[in-house]
């Protein structure tokens, strides 16, 4: 199956991408989803423990199950005010 992943803040800065699709097998989940991620782009690895993820605009868990055509937001940590 296919998501479209989407980047923002310091997580697309470190990609060097705003978006992209990735090929998933059937019954991933959003953690596996970051696992590719990260595999394709080491230098995110270590950022896990501090995102949000969001999957079709709702905030979800990290175990949430994705579909065929999801849209999947890793969220990093924001400040500012």
């Amino acid at each position: 199956m296919r998501v479209k992943i989407r980047l923002f803040a310091s997580l697309r800065e470190t990609a060097g991408v705003p978006e992209l699709r990735l090929e998933l097998e059937a019954g991933s989940t959003a953690e596996k989803a970051w696992g590719r991620l990260a595999g394709d782009f080491p230098s995110l690895a270590t950022r896990r423990a501090s995102l949000a993820v969001s999957v079709n605009r709702r905030y979800a868990r990290f175990d949430t199950v994705l579909q065929e055509g999801d849209e999947v937001v890793f969220i990093p940590p924001v400040s500012g005010g």
